[in-house]
């Protein structure tokens, strides 16, 4: 029985495919202007940051990305002092 949508319906289910599979591998990219370079927010990273949130005493369910400018800055100076990621420059596109 054919398809009552056609060559369009089974294009729009390919693309909708394809995007979340393209979307699924992707982590958010940050950069770090005062060290001038740019961190993957990965599984790594987010070790990083719980280290981080317990050795600094902050609330624990603070995502990074409702952190004030100010301590985004505190954790980037923290996070390069530690270097738990070593390849992070590496990340520069």
């Amino acid at each position: 029985m054919a398809s009552r949508f056609g060559w369009a319906g089974r294009f729009a289910a390919c693309a909708v495919v394809a995007l979340a599979l393209f979307t699924v591998g992707c982590a958010h990219r940050y950069y770090d202007a005062d060290h001038s370079d740019y961190h993957r927010w990965n599984g790594g990273e987010r070790v990083s940051y719980n280290q981080w949130v317990i050795e600094t005493h902050r609330d624990d369910h603070r995502d990074y990305r409702h952190l004030s400018r100010e301590d985004q800055k505190r954790y980037w100076d923290w996070r390069h002092n530690h270097d738990h990621d070593r390849d992070h420059d590496r990340d520069r596109h």
